[in-house]
């Protein structure tokens, strides 16, 4: 892999449906020839495959915030129902269930501190939790 290759996935991770052409003509490469390098990328296992992602799965604008919410739940509350709760909230990019004094961590991307508020909040509230503990990550 050379440095035309790496410009190649560079702009292919920010837009997998640009086009041969347009891709050449932003790393400086003919159409075939930049087609046939992606082709080599993908046959080399480099690229591996390209995939759509939902507004509901991206993240918020970078000057937001990142969190990780250890969560103790509610004895009476069911795991499941939980993890179900977990997939209607937005800005949970994914929970996990651990081991230790916390049932889950669950792994958040919101906009702000008052954002990052409700969803506590809400966890608490809705969602079963008992206790909270929120870390953030700082890059």
């Amino acid at each position: 892999m050379d440095d035309l290759d790496s410009a190649i996935i560079g702009v292919l991770q920010l837009n997998a449906r640009i086009s041969f052409s347009e891709l050449g003509r932003q790393i400086g490469l003919s159409t075939n020839a930049t087609a046939a390098r992606v082709r080599r990328l993908e046959h080399s296992g480099v690229i591996t495959g390209y995939r759509a992602i939902l507004g509901s799965d991206a993240p918020v604008a970078e000057d937001g915030l990142e969190a990780f919410i250890d969560v103790r739940l509610d004895p009476a509350r069911k795991s499941e129902e939980f993890l179900e709760w977990t997939r209607r909230i937005p800005e949970i990019r994914d929970a996990v269930h651990v081991t230790g004094a916390y049932d889950y961590l669950v792994h958040i991307r919101v906009a702000g501190t008052a954002a990052l508020d409700r969803l506590l909040r809400n966890m608490k509230n809705d969602g079963g939790a008992t206790h909270t503990q929120t870390r953030l990550a700082l890059r």
